[in-house]
């Protein structure tokens, strides 16, 4: 259900509601909140609440101006792993100055300009995700270890299967949130595992994929052990990744028996997506561990698409899936704003220019092997200097090239690696 904010503020004088978590994204995909009490959210939507831009990792492009997050109304949720007596509520939340203009650093706000853009030039855009965690054990002080949960493998079922019941609470906790997982397996790896969401708008399936990730997690805690979604958390097992799934629909709104037609533009706009994917990679693929992952247990590296299951970047399934345009290559590190958002602007650019797909399972191209590589090609892509402000993508692509110098330097690289990422992703 959409809340509109006198809404809300009826909702949280009702249900005894103590305190809002305002949420908002990091340049790199990290969440962040601040959490107010609920007496005060009047005047938070009429005004805001200042952030300290200088202290949150990308904000100091605001070149020390006042920025400002404002509740955006229709993604209240509460939060069912809080008490149910001072009950706590979250929202998403947009970046601003303290003239209203858009924050430029806000990666939500990047999405939602790409949406606006692509509806002004016809075409509607809908994400679905699936994506992968591996569940380790903790030792007996609570911290974790490298262990997996279990030693199960793909679709295989309980007592094999120990996270069968985790599984279950994390689509539970969602559905109390009003997030509806279609499907949930244990996956290939040992302790790995997937849950898989139906397509929806782009900034809905982001907060979606957002909220998954701290659902996860939450869930995991409770459960006494830890969820990591870093790319390749075991040198010699499956990687997790995270497959996008879109669709295409012309006229600038979503009327299902409207979609692109398969052989048409639908198909353009996968070739633009192959065309600009090296020169986003830093943004589908943020981490050093995420280039550990790309080129085995069938994690494409070779810039290919198919219509058959197998280790290509594009996947089109067009016989009657929802969302017939599959990206393969992407993790959950990433963050989904500004990865759905380009996704978006390369596959205009295929519609628009009538790009064609290579032959299936030809072409020479690969992803980036690393992260210097990536950074590097970020850095020359003229499509990203075309959408990402300047100053947002020389910050990034600054932070990935400082994050490289000092894996470089490191003396134990796999320590750096679980260091890092294990625990923070």
């Amino acid at each position: 259900m959409v809340y509109s904010e006198n809404e809300i503020l009826q909702y949280i004088d009702e249900n005894d509601v103590k305190f809002v978590k305002l949420t908002f994204c990091s340049l790199d995909g990290k969440l962040k909140n601040i959490s107010v009490l609920s007496s005060e959210m009047a005047a938070v939507f009429e005004r805001g609440i200042r952030i300290t831009a200088g202290k949150i990792k990308g904000f100091s492009i605001a070149g020390g101006r006042d920025i400002f997050l404002f509740p955006d109304s229709g993604t209240m949720t509460i939060l069912p792993w809080r008490p149910q007596h001072g009950r706590v509520i979250r929202m998403f939340c947009y970046i601003r100055y303290a003239d209203g203009t858009p924050f430029e650093g806000d990666s939500r706000w990047f999405l939602k300009k790409a949406m606006k853009e692509a509806v002004g030039k016809g075409y509607c855009f809908r994400f679905g995700t699936s994506s992968e965690f591996t569940i380790f054990r903790n030792d007996e002080s609570g911290l974790p270890t490298k262990t997996p949960h279990d030693f199960a493998g793909y679709c295989d079922i309980a007592p094999d299967d120990r996270g069968e019941n985790i599984r279950r609470d994390v689509c539970l906790t969602l559905e109390q949130m009003g997030i509806h997982p279609v499907s949930s397996r244990h996956e290939s790896g040992f302790g790995q595992h997937e849950i898989d969401f139906n397509a929806s708008s782009a900034l809905k399936a982001a907060d979606t994929f957002l909220s998954f990730k701290s659902a996860v997690k939450s869930v995991a805690e409770r459960n006494g052990v830890h969820a990591s979604f870093m790319p390749k958390p075991l040198r010699d097992a499956c990687g997790n990744g995270m497959h996008i799934a879109f669709n295409v629909f012309p006229g600038g709104d979503f009327i299902e028996e409207r979609a692109c037609e398969p052989e048409g533009e639908l198909n353009y706009a996968a070739a633009g997506v192959m065309k600009y994917i090296r020169e986003f990679s830093l943004f589908t693929n943020s981490t050093v561990n995420s280039y550990k992952r790309l080129g085995e247990f069938s994690a494409p590296r070779n810039i290919v698409w198919s219509d058959e299951e197998e280790d290509q970047l594009i996947m089109m399934n067009v016989n009657g899936a929802d969302s017939p345009v599959e990206l393969r290559a992407a993790d959950c590190a990433c963050n989904p704003y500004f990865v759905f958002g380009l996704i978006i602007y390369a596959a205009v650019e295929g519609i628009e220019n009538n790009l064609q797909l290579p032959e299936k399972n030809s072409g020479s191209e690969k992803l980036p092997m690393n992260l210097e590589e990536a950074a590097q090609c970020a850095e020359q892509s003229e499509f990203l200097k075309k959408y990402i402000p300047k100053a947002v993508l020389e910050q990034y692509v600054h932070a990935k090239k400082s994050e490289w110098k000092e894996y470089s330097g490191a003396y134990d690289k796999e320590a750096f690696e679980d260091q890092k990422y294990f625990c923070s992703l």
